[in-house]
């Protein structure tokens, strides 16, 4: 059967999700835990590819396996090999063509930023502290001028091989900025991400709200598609797949 899993982790400790060859991954930690309950070693489809150090709310990946452990029981038998910072929420059957990347609509990131001049001690992994006070408003003005379909190219890292071919046309749904207290949200829709594409799209937003840049110059930065157009890159702890969508997946 195709098992569809939906996972949650935090990136501190890990070059990312993608196995690679320059630290311990998401999915090797994963892999090794399945390997333990299931006695191989199971291929695993992600639906992206986070960066080291961003976190995910509910990462989706899928795999095959023909074992007799029931679907609703593979969440709590993985997770005793699992160390506390990955944890699986949910697991089910899905048809055997589907892959948790190549199915996904849209993926939603949030951003998170204690805007505060004294960082917390019980967040501080997981937002990036701007000290100056942000204007959400006007943050709200330029993540709307980043909606709609565009060559991304200003929001994305040099190096990027979608850049490299060319494929730089992705289309932005919904971008907005929630302030909560002192925790100020970028929430960005997407129906796909280049590198480092909503850190940058971040940074640029944080310019915006600290007066160093305007809406209007947000969209000329867009239309140059010129990188150093672009604000910083903000620090990858801030980041967070928050949701996956897809079709109601049914066996």
């Amino acid at each position: 059967m195709n098992v569809l899993l939906r996972i949650a982790y935090d990136g501190t400790n890990y070059c990312g999700f993608q196995v690679q060859n320059n630290g311990i991954s998401v999915a090797q930690v994963f892999q090794d835990a399945m390997e333990a309950v299931f006695g191989n070693r199971p291929d695993i489809k992600g639906c992206s590819r986070t960066d080291a150090g961003v976190h995910a709310l509910a990462f989706a990946l899928n795999f095959s396996t023909d074992c007799r452990i029931p679907v609703e029981k593979i969440p709590i038998a993985i997770n005793t090999k699992l160390p506390p910072d990955i944890r699986v929420l949910s697991a089910q059957v899905v048809p055997d063509d589907f892959h948790a990347r190549y199915a996904a609509h849209n993926k939603t990131y949030h951003y998170r930023i204690r805007n505060s001049v004294i960082e917390s001690p019980f967040d501080c992994r997981y937002t990036v502290r701007v000290p100056r006070q942000l204007d959400v408003d006007a943050m709200n003005a330029a993540a709307k001028r980043c909606e709609g379909t565009h060559d991304f190219t200003t929001f994305c890292a040099a190096g990027s091989s979608a850049a490299a071919h060319g494929d730089t046309v992705r289309t932005i749904t919904d971008c907005h900025v929630v302030r909560e207290g002192d925790v100020v949200t970028i929430s960005v829709t997407a129906d796909g991400y280049l590198y480092n594409m909503v850190r940058i799209l971040a940074g640029t937003l944080v310019e915006v709200g600290s007066g160093r840049m305007t809406p209007d110059q947000v969209t000329a930065a867009l239309d140059a598609c010129d990188r150093s157009k672009a604000g910083p890159t903000m620090p990858a702890k801030g980041l967070f797949l928050y949701q996956v969508e897809y079709d109601e997946p049914t066996a």
